[in-house]
C-alpha cells in the first residue's frame, strides 16, 4: 500500500494542476522529432478521476457530485 504522506503530495499536486488547467495558465506541450502534441482542458475529466481516486485512498470525502436517492 501507498504512503498516505505520498497520497497527499499526489492529490496537492494534482488540485494544483486542475485549477491551472481551469484557470486557462498549463497547458503541456510535447515537442518530440519536430512534432507538438498539446494537452490541455481536454484533460479535465481524466484529472477529476484521478483526484476522486487519490481521495477515495486516502478516505477523503469527494467533493464530486453524486446520485443521491430522493425520498417523500
Amino acid at each position: 500500500m501507498t504512503d498516505t504522506a505520498v497520497l497527499e503530495q499526489r492529490l496537492t499536486s494534482a488540485e494544483e494542476a486542475l485549477h491551472k488547467l481551469m484557470t486557462g495558465t498549463q497547458v503541456v506541450s510535447v515537442d518530440y522529432d519536430g512534432a507538438a502534441t498539446t494537452f490541455s482542458k481536454a484533460s479535465e475529466v481524466q484529472l477529476r478521476r484521478y483526484i476522486r481516486e487519490l481521495q477515495r485512498k486516502l478516505g477523503k470525502p469527494s467533493s464530486g457530485r453524486s446520485s443521491r436517492r430522493v425520498a417523500f
